[in-house]
């Protein structure tokens, strides 16, 4: 029988670091920038567009990343030695991607109801609409992403859990070294 290796795959921590950076850019742009530049602003088109194609590459970049986890030996599961907090660890875990699915899905949702892939990506001089508020998509949009944020924080808690009280060396796991 192969031993579980210490690290998850080089591939698998370079999407993970990196997705999670995008994942902040995303949040931040939409939450703060976005949410905050009226549609009537110029600007808001080239937001939107950078926005766009972040959560496309985050959605693509996930999807691998599942691919990749799948197929790959991992780890043992981390434990810590409670059986909730255990369950806790592993569903935050399967969260984390599926509202990444969903908040990609519900993103393009709200792009095609608005008409944006013509106004963003196409030229089409048409402005944009006076609130994305008429578009259902953009409710389920914005409660995902505050979803999203919450589990981020609990993913980060987790993480400092394993780190500074439990001591466990938790983070070499999702660090680049010898397997």
């Amino acid at each position: 029988m192969t031993q579980a290796p210490a690290r998850y795959h080089p591939l698998l921590v370079t999407l993970h670091w990196l997705l999670a950076l995008m994942l902040v850019v995303a949040l931040v742009m939409g939450a703060v920038v976005l949410d905050k530049t009226p549609n009537s602003d110029p600007e808001k088109i080239n937001a939107l567009r950078g926005h766009m194609i972040a959560g496309g590459v985050i959605l693509i970049l996930t999807l691998v990343r599942i691919f990749v986890r799948f197929t790959t030996t991992a780890p043992v599961h981390a434990t810590t030695g409670n059986v909730l907090l255990d369950k806790l660890g592993a569903l935050v875990h399967v969260l984390l991607n599926l509202l990444v699915i969903v908040m990609a899905g519900s993103g393009i949702a709200l792009a095609a109801s608005a008409g944006l892939p013509d106004i963003v990506f196409g030229g089409s001089g048409q402005a944009l609409p006076e609130s994305f508020g008429a578009f259902p998509a953009r409710a389920a949009h914005g409660i995902i992403a505050k979803l999203l944020m919450a589990t981020i924080v609990l993913h980060i808690v987790g993480a400092i859990y394993h780190q500074v009280i439990l001591k466990d060396g938790l983070m070499k796991r999702v660090w680049f070294g010898k397997r």
